[in-house]
């Protein structure tokens, strides 16, 4: 019994982490968020939804693509509020003598 138990609870795991690993991946990419512009526009020319519904659509997406590019492109360090730190370049002289 406890053999099944295991099995049950680790393929429960398993599937749990790949809907995890999707829904992140999925969060993390813009070209989803672009996919739900161009629908959004093709409703709009249907005449499936109006010019406001279409604008409150638009306006979340680019939200959210702002909101990805700042996850994913903020790994500078922040020195004060005027000042980051982009890069360091280091060189070493290995001068063994």
């Amino acid at each position: 019994m406890f053999l099944l138990d295991s099995l049950l609870i680790g393929g429960i795991q398993y599937v749990l982490d790949k809907v995890a690993t999707v829904a992140e991946q999925e969060l993390n990419d813009p070209e989803r968020q672009r996919e739900r512009l161009l629908e959004a526009q093709m409703q709009l020319e249907n005449g499936e939804i109006t010019d406001e519904q279409f604008a409150a659509v638009e306006t979340d997406v680019f939200d959210k693509i702002r909101e990805i590019k700042a996850r994913t492109q903020n790994t500078a360090a922040v020195v004060d509020e005027n000042h980051r730190v982009a890069g360091v370049e280091i060189t070493v002289d290995d001068e063994s003598s």
